[in-house]
């Protein structure tokens, strides 16, 4: 009976290193989302409207502000995953601390653990969502509505949800499967 209770600490402490560097990984990954929703608020203004023929093909100020409203709650929810991340690595950080004699390694509750990390993950996936939509926006209103079926406006918007839907697909399903083994 013992031996199972030893097997089980370390199982879950042999595994804080890697649990810190996938923190590591997403507070990095997020850090460069932000840097680009700082890039798209800079260059989102009322100047930066299209000159399309149609005027009913040109978006509005409401399509500016929508850009502005979807960039900060995208920097928000990437805000939020990586301050939750490091959090989680800082109470690692603190546990390992304790014990001079094992540097990498730390006894957590790995209940906290899981719930931190899918907070992570789900702050990483909306910020990448509220992203996504700001920059179909952005698209619009440099090139024009979708409405108007330009060809431009459609295949860089098809691109942009192609990429980053089946990029976000393959985040989550990667999440799901490390939850589940």
């Amino acid at each position: 009976m013992a031996s199972q209770g030893t097997q089980a600490k370390n199982n879950d402490s042999s595994t804080t290193s890697i649990h810190v560097m996938a923190l590591d990984e997403v507070v990095s990954a997020n850090s460069l989302f932000t840097a680009a929703v700082f890039v798209g608020i800079s260059l989102t203004s009322a100047s930066s409207l299209s000159n399309n023929s149609l005027s009913s093909c040109n978006a509005g100020m409401d399509m500016v502000r929508s850009v502005i409203v979807f960039e900060v709650i995208s920097f928000s929810c990437f805000l939020f995953s990586s301050l939750v991340a490091q959090g989680l690595k800082l109470a690692m950080n603190l546990i390992n601390s304790n014990d001079p004699d094992e540097a990498f390694e730390a006894e957590v509750n790995t209940k906290v653990l899981s719930l931190g990390m899918i907070c992570v993950g789900v702050g990483s996936i909306l910020g990448c969502i509220f992203l996504l939509l700001s920059l179909v926006y952005v698209i619009q209103i440099k090139l024009g509505l979708l409405s108007c079926g330009g060809e431009a406006t459609i295949r860089a918007v098809t691109a942009l949800v192609v990429l980053v839907g089946s990029s976000l697909a393959l985040y989550i399903w990667t999440i799901y499967y490390s939850f589940t083994r």
